[in-house]
């Protein structure tokens, strides 16, 4: 597209400039009046590079606007780059508050530009009005509401610049209709001065390389430690530090468990690794937690879902805590540090390296830690007649070799996911961590497969989540998206009885859906699948498994699995990691039950 100098163009056309201009190939998005002169900007940009598609802009339209949210999030996720979405003004806006606020508790980069009623009718209760910037200041990183439109342009940019700076998060740009029909020229540079933010920045540049002092007091705290131990989050993928995590870790033989959102910041089967810590974590990883005298946070930010609702009871052994993130309010907002860091990890265990001795000699701890590992590791009901779901993940992974991009939705299933499969490489595993949002995995699955055509994409999902946005299935095969869906089907939601059984004297209120005659495979089928099929018995499976991972195309699953099938282990509510359930099939520490008995419901209410 050819611009002469001063020349006028819509507010639209520059919205399009300044998406190409940062590098955006795909967009997903609903359409709607308020929104609609940018969709036509996209494909008139399209057709002006009808003679050169590498530079066309792709435009995904999915069943909802929570969906196109999801499938943004899935690109960020698997790409680690913006992921852009575009809704249209009123429920197009509200829609789509549940994406950010889950691309803002999992610090994933992705801007929304939203329609707006045009600016004389702001405030007026106009047709699908809705106060986009009060509403999505609570949940976003930063919201603009665009009412000057000489400052679109640098709005735009500035987004996408608070979208991947510091720690990642999604921002909102709010465009009246008026302002997209605006002429105007595009210069091609410019942000908005935002003195707080920037100036923000500038200090952690100044701070993310170590001085000798810094890392002297770190390097005598490891001194003091006999049993060390690296506690590791999703800031270190995002910062794009897993390969100086491995080079740390194995230097100084300290090692590692992560959180959910931190798998496959180490391969799994990493000698140092122990798995996922948490509340179902595995079993020598908590343990490992309650031994260490000396924890090693990094981009890490000790929540509910690791420190339970009692911080003081999480590692009660370390005489010391230390924690690396990019945020400073992070820094002693759970537990107290002895020695902490604002900054990118991967500068921060740089710098470390480069001042700290060169090795540490293995000390009786490693033997302690694999002692742990070889017998409190992840285990099942491996005689059972029904199918297992760990089995399936298990065979799932074995397949695959770890080498894929797993999504999943949200309870037991995604649960399975993270402690059956090996993950192998960083942002493998796209799941909704802080949120927890039912319907996450197969629009996330669909995007991630948008942002890495050539990987192999399974979203790994339960039939109560993918209930939720079930119409994207329709989006996978219009769009010839070749993502698979493995649907466990147990029947119900699985985490909800779950709970109920231990904790509310087994009342199966609302979430047994024994009852329900939703045929997933005839859905599938429907919307377009080639291979869409079920599997009932333990017999069949292995064989379906690698027909659904070799099909070329998009593939459903559905496999009907143990009804009784548990998470474990379980660290229940108010309690700490020595007294966590760890259930029938995985060995507890000696004097410890392996199974709770069902609790009253009052403490239930806790923590969920």
């Amino acid at each position: 597209m050819t611009q002469h100098i001063d020349e006028a163009i819509s507010g639209a056309d520059i919205i399009l400039r300044v998406l190409a201009e940062q590098g955006v190939d795909t967009l997903f998005g609903y359409s709607g009046g308020a929104i609609l002169p940018t969709y036509d900007a996209v494909f008139r940009f399209n057709e002006m590079h009808a003679d050169e598609p590498q530079k066309q802009i792709r435009f995904v339209v999915p069943a909802n606007e929570q969906a196109a949210g999801f499938m943004a999030a899935g690109y960020a996720r698997a790409s680690g780059k913006v992921g852009v979405f575009m809704v249209t003004s009123g429920p197009g806006a509200t829609n789509a508050v549940t994406p950010i606020a889950d691309c803002n508790g999992d610090s994933v980069p992705v801007v929304l530009i939203c329609g707006q009623v045009p600016r004389a009718a702001i405030g007026s209760d106009a047709f699908q009005e809705a106060p986009v910037f009060n509403i999505m200041s609570a949940c976003a990183k930063q919201v603009f509401l665009v009412t000057d439109p000489d400052k679109l342009e640098p709005t735009l940019r500035t987004a996408f610049e608070i979208a991947r700076t510091g720690r990642p998060g999604p921002v909102v740009v709010d465009v009246p209709k008026d302002i997209q029909n605006w002429k105007g020229v595009y210069r091609g540079q410019g942000t908005l001065q935002l003195r707080g933010y920037s100036e923000r920045l500038r200090q952690m540049a100044k701070g993310d390389r170590l001085d000798e002092r810094k890392c002297a007091a770190f390097f005598d705290l490891l001194a003091q430690s006999r049993r060390p131990l690296l506690y590791v989050g999703g800031g270190v993928i995002a910062s794009g530090a897993t390969a100086e995590l491995r080079r740390f870790s194995e230097r100084y033989e300290i090692p590692v468990v992560t959180t959910l959102m931190g798998l496959g910041a180490m391969p799994a089967k990493h000698e140092r690794v122990l798995g996922m810590l948490g509340m179902h974590g595995a079993a020598c990883a908590n343990y490992a937690v309650e031994d260490c005298d000396f924890l090693i946070a990094v981009g890490a930010r000790f929540d509910d879902r690791v420190a339970g609702g009692r911080p003081d009871a999480f590692a009660p052994g370390a005489r010391h805590v230390a924690h690396i993130d990019i945020d400073e309010a992070e820094i002693d907002k759970v537990k107290r540090t002895h020695w902490n860091h604002v900054g990118d990890a991967k500068r921060a265990l740089l710098s470390l390296m480069e001042h700290g001795p060169a090795s540490r000699a293995p000390s009786d701890w490693i033997e302690r830690v694999n002692d742990l590992k070889r017998s409190h590791g992840m285990n099942y009901d491996r005689d059972s007649r029904a199918i297992q779901p760990q089995w399936v993940i298990e065979k799932l992974s074995d397949i695959t070799g770890g080498r894929a991009i797993i999504s999943t939705g949200v309870g037991q299933h995604q649960m399975w996911a993270a402690q059956f499969f090996d993950f192998v490489e960083p942002r493998s595993l796209l799941t909704s961590g802080s949120m927890g949002t039912m319907g996450f995995g197969l629009p996330a699955a669909i995007g991630a497969q948008f942002a890495r055509p050539d990987a192999l994409v399974i979203d790994i999902d339960g039939d109560g989540s993918i209930r939720m946005n079930v119409g994207e299935l329709e989006t996978a095969s219009t769009y010839g998206v070749p993502v698979k869906v493995l649907l466990l089907n147990n029947c119900g939601d699985g985490m909800i009885r779950q709970w109920q059984r231990l904790f509310y004297d087994g009342r199966m209120f609302v979430s047994d859906k024994a009852l329900h005659r939703k045929d997933f495979v005839l859905a599938a089928q429907a919307d377009g699948f080639e291979f869409a099929c079920r599997v009932r018995t333990p017999g069949e499976l292995e064989d379906k498994l690698r027909d659904f991972v070799a099909f070329d195309g998009p593939a459903f699953l559905e496999v009907m699995i143990d009804q009784n099938a548990d998470v474990f282990p379980m660290v229940g509510p108010g309690q700490s990691y020595s007294s966590m359930i760890t259930g029938p099939f995985i060995a507890s520490r000696s004097g410890q039950e392996t199974v709770v008995p069902a609790a009253k419901s009052e403490p239930a209410a806790d923590m969920f």
